[in-house]
């Protein structure tokens, strides 16, 4: 026997499931759902998504269990559902931040630890949608989706002046 649908969540409803598992870093956990909500909606997409807060141990693990790479990392993505479920929401996948790396990569990077928090949400939300920066085409493509979303949810207005999305050096 199958469940009955919920009465709250329907296929076109955008949810994203926040939680803070680490102390390193204070954070507003509702501030970057709601970013990721409004990525998701300017994307057109519904479903659910994840969006964790890890320390450096647990990111570190993560890392190396699905990547292969040793140390630890700003943001992982991974995408889940990709095709519609037959009318029932769909699971887009689970981002995955680490608070720490940054605070330590902020300032040569988007500049303030808020930009930088903004721009790993966006970016890891971006990924689970399948957007990727492998090519100078496609990181052309991404960087300027992020920075449009950005624009109209974080800044509501233009990046500052020492916004960068390249990190020093690369």
């Amino acid at each position: 026997m199958s469940e009955p649908p919920s009465p709250t969540l329907t296929a076109a409803t955008v949810v994203v499931v926040g939680a803070d598992e680490q102390d390193e870093v204070p954070l507003d956990l509702a501030r970057w759902t709601a970013l990721a909500e409004a990525a998701l909606r300017d994307e057109g997409r519904s479903g659910e998504l994840t969006l964790t807060f890890v320390d450096g141990t647990e990111m570190a693990e993560l890392n190396a269990e699905h990547l292969g790479h040793e140390g630890t990392t700003d943001v992982l993505s991974f995408p889940l559902d990709t095709d519609d479920a037959g009318g029932l929401p769909v699971l887009l996948g689970d981002v995955v931040i680490c608070p720490a790396v940054a605070a330590a990569q902020a300032s040569g990077h988007a500049g303030t630890l808020d930009d930088e928090l903004a721009l790993l949400v966006v970016h890891g939300v971006l990924h689970v949608l399948g957007h990727d920066h492998a090519s100078d085409a496609e990181r052309a493509r991404m960087q300027a989706r992020e920075r449009e979303l950005l624009e109209r949810h974080h800044w509501h207005g233009p990046a500052p002046a020492s916004f960068r999305q390249d990190q020093d050096g690369s």
